[in-house]
């Protein structure tokens, strides 16, 4: 056991420093993954042991009749003590597979009991090698071997445990100090004394060297392991939340599920890669939280909080566990029925009318960006999120080469042959594409490319839902057929007047809050990423004279 004061050293000295490791997590996850990777080096020591010591009981049983030629008196390689050595190593392993069995995998410990596990047993494995070294005196390659032993338990705790450079540095030399008393000891001994290949200062000499670099090894080793540990707890931590598994990404960022440091809430993450910061994205991702924290809509995802970490730009939204995202649901459940893709075009209406309003415009309305979901107990809410595209209607520019922002299967015309123009009709059209995505399980327009497909939008008639191999009531159709004109002055003035006209259908089938809680009941999604892939949001330069002028030719 250790003394007090010794352990007393050895917590001073990296009490300081461990500060900085919960910086990067709490001080709960802290202690959770100390205790797991102190669980990973008894675990994998523990049979490293069981190795080694039936390696040598079969070598020791297969040659131990064997005598070293010209030796006289007639001398074996089996240490006179050697049920010494395995009486040691059993007593060492047993009370290594106590406190991996018993204290690290049943009992949630304490970082302070932790640390004196770890500082225990560094001292207690290297204590039971000397001491294996001192009784195998006799044959001084036993004292060679174990002092590679004890580099090696030096230099994997260092590996394993998490820990400063400091704090290794002194465990790894308080691990080393038993050897060298054997070794003050070994250079006094008669078999050694008589050998004359060593003479005594040198082999304590050669010792303190040889100590002196496993522990200069597994400090810096810690130190650059510890440090790769710090940078990556300060990745995964943004402000007071917590990061976890990635939800899903788009051409603009990708969203985290998160955690805040402090009240526990399930929250989304959503950031910005270094790279999109590299081409100015940054200014379009400020704006859109910006914008998003305005909007107060229920059918709006909400922002909490947002912030700057290193070298990106987050924002914290409401986290919608559990809900499945349109593309998601068709590619699933296959078509919806017609009332229930109205109950959701309503909804969607009803947050860009909000946005409208403070003009502003999302520009990037398709499947992946409307969540379903249930919130407080009613089925079937919709939630729009992803304003990464939003553009505020004052902004004017203009070029004959176009920069084109969206998503190519549900653009609007007036957004491919001129951007700088666009207004709340890109997203109606985008809802009727929505609409119509539903009902069919197909897209509007489907191109070779992206650009092929952004040229459809302006030049080819919607096919009629019928070639689908589907009924839809004629007034519905005629409702999104009204939304994917190609002039925005043909499409509903508003997205509440185009609420208004879904409303005004009457009933259009038994989609009602029974049937969709029943729905749920059914088919409620896991809270795992979507696993399905959705047509990314594209930007394009489009040289619409250079088109126009080939269009003539041919």
């Amino acid at each position: 056991m250790l003394g007090p004061n010794i352990v007393a050293v050895v917590q001073a000295a990296s009490s300081r420093r461990m500060v900085a490791w919960r910086r990067g997590s709490s001080e709960e996850e802290s202690r959770a993954y100390l205790q797991a990777r102190l669980t990973t080096l008894f675990k994998l020591l523990f049979w490293c042991f069981i190795a080694l010591m039936a390696f040598i009981f079969s070598m020791y049983a297969l040659y131990g009749e064997w005598v070293r030629p010209g030796s006289s008196p007639p001398q074996g390689v089996v240490p006179k003590n050697q049920p010494y050595v395995y009486g040691a190593f059993a007593v060492g392993v047993t009370i290594q597979a106590f406190i991996w069995r018993v204290l690290l995998l049943r009992k949630k410990l304490t970082l302070e009991q932790l640390h004196h596990i770890d500082t225990a047993f560094a001292i207690g494995s290297n204590f039971i090698i000397a001491f294996c070294a001192m009784v195998s005196a006799d044959q001084r390659q036993s004292a060679y071997t174990c002092l590679i032993y004890t580099c090696w338990t030096v230099l994997t705790r260092a590996l394993i445990v998490p820990s400063t450079g400091k704090r290794t540095a002194l465990v790894s030399a308080l691990a080393m100090a038993p050897f060298g008393i054997v070794a003050a000891w070994l250079s006094g001994h008669s078999t050694w004394v008589a050998a004359k290949d060593v003479p005594p200062n040198a082999l304590i000499a050669g010792y303190v060297q040889i100590a002196a670099v496993a522990v200069l090894l597994s400090a810096s080793g810690s130190r650059i392991i510890y440090g790769l540990r710090q940078k990556a707890a300060a990745v995964q931590q943004l402000g007071q939340y917590s990061l976890g598994r990635l939800l899903g990404q788009g051409g603009n960022g990708k969203v985290y599920m998160a955690h805040h440091v402090l009240l526990r809430r399930p929250t989304a993450i959503k950031l910005v890669p270094a790279a999109k910061i590299a081409i100015g994205t940054l200014e379009r991702f400020e704006r859109e939280v910006q914008v998003m924290s305005q909007l107060t809509h229920p059918n709006t995802v909400a922002v909490y909080d947002y912030g700057h970490g290193e070298g990106t730009f987050y924002y914290a939204m409401e986290y919608l566990g559990g809900g499945v995202d349109l593309q998601n649901l068709v590619v699933r459940h296959g078509k919806q029925p017609p009332e229930r893709v109205r109950q959701i075009l309503i909804q969607v209406c009803g947050a860009l009318q909000e946005a409208h309003e403070r003009n502003l415009i999302h520009r990037d309305i398709k499947p992946a960006n409307i969540i379903l979901c249930e919130r407080g107990g009613m089925p079937d809410v919709v939630k729009v999120l992803d304003y990464g595209l939003v553009k505020e209607l004052t902004t004017e520019t203009g070029a004959s080469q176009q920069v084109v922002l969206g998503t190519p299967a549900y653009i609007a015309p007036e957004a491919v042959t001129d951007p700088s123009k666009v207004g709340p009709g890109v997203d109606l059209y985008a809802c009727g594409a929505v609409g119509y995505f539903l009902l069919s399980a197909q897209r509007v327009f489907h191109g070779a490319t992206d650009l092929d497909t952004c040229l459809q939008h302006v030049t080819k008639a919607p096919p009629p839902l019928a070639e689908h191999g589907i009924e839809v009531p004629p007034a519905l159709e005629a409702i999104l057929m009204k939304c994917l004109a190609k002039q925005p002055g043909d499409r509903y003035p508003s997205a509440q007047a185009l609420a208004d006209a879904l409303r005004d259908l009457g009933s259009l089938g038994d989609w009602d809050d029974d049937r969709a809680a029943a729905w749920w009941a059914k088919h409620r999604p896991t809270d795992v990423p979507s696993s399905v892939t959705e047509q990314p949001t594209t930007t394009l330069s489009i040289d619409l004279k250079e088109r126009q002028e080939e269009s003539e030719a041919a």
